[in-house]
């Protein structure tokens, strides 16, 4: 390295020529070895968000109920009684797809320091998960076999280990992620609303301090890694994921926990991606300050470590700590109690610069706010894919009966029950949980000091996003707060995950571009601000991108725990009722993928009124105990989720839906649900109905052995077989 020109080293670590002039100019002179790889990573996509920064600006990101939006470790909002919910998601996908455990386990691990880090205990997990089709003996199939039992896992493996309940999630299969996995993560924790820690370093003098595991040279790289499209040679990149170890994090855990509640610290920030470098520039930059730093003090497991290493290692469970000053010893005393490591590796200045010292020597010396402001945010060219222009026009003609339908779609590995993922998920700890995996719909957490409920999903339909990014995007917000709203809960805000492919093509970014402005028109409409958020691009392998995929996580509250509503059906003899406008709407469905091996169509129409009525009205016929049971119709329309709502409840139905077309049972238009109501309520119910604007059709019964809808019968025993165990012989077939 040492016979290569600054230049070519900064292009070496996929900095452009461009931003290597600029870094010349910030610094009035060449950079050295230590400075180009700090500066690389933090100008970095992952880092930086240099190509989606344009397109982020914008989004609602406040309510009276907001206490904290974007910019910090993780969204917080006021839940009511003196408590907080803070909660983000983010993704660790191209470390999953190199080394699946290990990448699913630091990614859950990296989201759960984001929440501790603000004050909150963690009380809930949530991830959502995408691969290529696993059925089959073709070569992607079996690969993705292993990916996903790695993946699932490491999940577990952290979440367990951290007592931490993973209570939702989801699961999709789509050809698109053969070359790109996806994993996010999702954490919410519980805090006093008035005890919410930031990431500020600030305060000429006071100490910094590190904390936590050792430095050690895993994931060096990994910011970088993360920023970079796939090619035949990914496997190779194995070294720049990390490894991590949850039982260290969970003493980490309990030592910050303890540390918050003295009077100890002005702030605090988890070492994520680009480790010590991107968490000591965004605090001393969220000040204004300028920092020192000794690096020969910070704590290292492995011998010969270099400045360069100290400042890019990835290395897991570490945080650095803005201390007040003479509070060193009291800080040092709480983490060595947990058996942690914890040194003063340096102190707050006013010289607006990050100085790094190594033995006494000064390693670099990087302006901090120049680096920080003049990041560099481009702004890409964008172009309307080819695409789109060949898949609207599609005429279902084929002559399929609703029976060969159903068992088409009703055994789908997207439909069927995922035991065998979440029953490596340990979803009671804590003993909080009221509604948890396998329940259908939104996922719901007590809150015993309140008498409240908290609700969450994640939910993307990436077929929908595929055939108009915008709309998909939409229907993705729509879908988890109607989720939410299934539970008995008010939906309240949202974080999102944008994974895409790669930026340098402008079709990814005109999807990217169309699937924002769909998140910030449906949060404006629905009242859900958006606290927080992850992007992740190149997403792609071989010049082959994934469908967008804008994940959407949405948390609500149910202000009475006791009142959490169902999603599959309770008692026979009671009534069903179908409540929203079933069109014929086959675009993006699991109808035309199925039966005509499509990806095609027009979009479901969007209507925010609609949505929003929906939501009220469930959450507001709750508190009226009007419902018995409440599921959203989304994949496979009405027919799949009837028979899910059956199944899960061990119950029969017998369902017949007035419909200008058979096949519209299987329909996916949007803002629908399914309700159970008591024979007993049936006219107070319907006088609720009047006073509201939901359309609303009594369509059944609940009853009997067998699945009845519109002429499709499926005898109950022989429906939950397939539901419940289909997933698992094809995960275990090559076992």
């Amino acid at each position: 390295m040492s016979e290569q020109t600054p230049k070519e080293i900064a292009l070496a670590h996929s900095m452009t020529e461009q931003e290597y002039e600029n870094t010349v100019k910030i610094l009035g002179r060449e950079p050295n070895y230590t400075e180009i790889g700090i500066i690389s990573a933090m100008w970095s996509e992952h880092c930086s968000y240099k190509s989606s920064k344009k397109y982020l600006n914008g989004f609602p990101t406040k309510a009276p109920w907001v206490i904290q939006g974007p910019g910090e470790n993780a969204g917080v909002i006021d839940i009511g009684d003196g408590y907080a919910a803070v909660f983000k998601m983010e993704s660790h996908n191209h470390p999953s797809f190199i080394e699946p455990y290990q990448g699913a386990a630091t990614g859950v691990g990296g989201i759960l320091r984001d929440v501790f880090t603000m004050g909150a205990r963690p009380i809930a997990n949530m991830n959502m998960i995408q691969f290529a089709s696993i059925d089959g003996n073709s070569n992607t199939a079996k690969k993705h076999r292993h990916l996903l039992r790695g993946v699932v896992a490491g999940i577990g493996g952290y979440g367990n280990c951290m007592g931490v309940p993973t209570i939702g999630g989801q699961v999709g299969f789509e050809e698109c992620y053969a070359g790109n996995n996806l994993v996010n993560a999702f954490t919410l924790g519980l805090a006093k609303s008035d005890e919410i820690f930031l990431g500020l370093a600030e305060g000429v003098g006071n100490p910094v301090m590190y904390v936590g595991s050792k430095t050690g040279r895993d994931g060096l790289g990994g910011a970088v890694m993360s920023s970079c499209a796939f090619d035949e040679d990914s496997e190779s990149k194995r070294p720049t994921v990390q490894v991590g170890d949850p039982f260290t994090e969970k003493l980490l855990l309990e030592a910050c926990l303890e540390l918050f509640k003295e009077d100890l610290i002005i702030g605090i920030q988890d070492m994520g991606a680009a480790g010590l470098t991107s968490s000591s520039f965004e605090m001393a930059g969220r000040s204004g300050s300028g920092m020192r730093m000794d690096l020969d003090k910070v704590p290292a497991r492995e011998e010969g470590m270099t400045p360069y290493d100290f400042m890019l290692s990835e290395s897991q469970e570490r945080m650095l700590i803005c201390a007040k000053k003479g509070c060193e010893q009291k800080v040092i005393d709480i983490f060595e109690k947990w058996e942690l490591s914890v040194a003063v590796i340096g102190e707050v200045t006013d010289t607006g610069n990050m100085e790094l010292y190594w033995h006494g020597e000064k390693v670099a010396d990087i302006p901090i706010q120049p680096l920080s402001e003049e990041a560099p945010i481009l702004d890409r060219p964008v172009k309307e894919p080819e695409y789109l222009k060949t898949i609207q026009d599609i005429t279902l003609d084929k002559n399929i009966s609703n029976q060969e339908a159903f068992d088409k779609l009703f055994s789908d590995l997207e439909v069927v029950d995922k035991s065998f993922v979440y029953d490596q998920y340990d979803s009671m700890v804590q003993t909080n949980t009221v509604k948890g995996p396998g329940k259908l719909d939104g996922s719901v957490i007590r809150v015993k000091e309140t008498g409240k409920a908290i609700a969450m999903s994640a939910d993307c339909n990436t077929r929908f996003c595929y055939i108009n990014p915008e709309l998909g995007a939409a229907a993705a917000v729509m879908e988890a707060g109607r989720n939410v709203a299934m539970t008995g809960a008010k939906p309240l805000a949202i974080t999102d995950c944008l994974n895409f492919g790669n930026p340098q093509n402008p079709e990814v970014m005109w999807q990217f571009m169309k699937s924002c402005d769909g998140i910030k028109e449906a949060c404006k409409k629905l009242n859900t601000p958006v606290v927080g958020g992850n992007v992740s691009l190149y997403n792609e392998t071989e010049g082959v991108g994934i469908f967008p995929t804008p994940s959407i996580a949405t948390v609500g509250v149910n202000d009475d725990m006791n009142k959490v509503l169902s999603s599959a059906i309770q008692e026979s003899g009671s009534t069903i009722y179908i409540l929203g406008d079933t069109k014929s709407e086959f675009g993006g469905s699991l109808y035309m993928k199925k039966l005509y091996s499509k990806v095609a169509g027009v979009h479901p129409e969007v209507n925010f009124e609609a949505e929003l009525n929906l939501w009220d009205f469930i959450v507001e016929a709750n508190k009226q105990n009007l419902l018995l049971s409440a599921k959203d119709v989304n994949i496979g329309g009405v027919a799949i989720s009837a028979a899910k709502m059956s199944v899960v409840g061990d119950i029969g139905i017998d369902i017949t839906m007035p419909l200008l077309d058979n096949k519209d049972i299987f329909s996916e238009s949007l803002s629908r649900a399914i309700v159970e109501v008591k024979y007993e309520n049936e006219y107070e119910f319907e006088q609720f109905v009047a006073k509201h604007k939901v359309s609303c059709t009594k369509i059944g019964k609940t009853g009997g052995d067998s699945i009845k809808i519109n002429g499709i019968i499926k005898p109950l025993d022989e429906a939950k077989d397939i539901y419940f165990n289909s997933f698992k012989k094809v995960i275990e077939q090559d076992l």
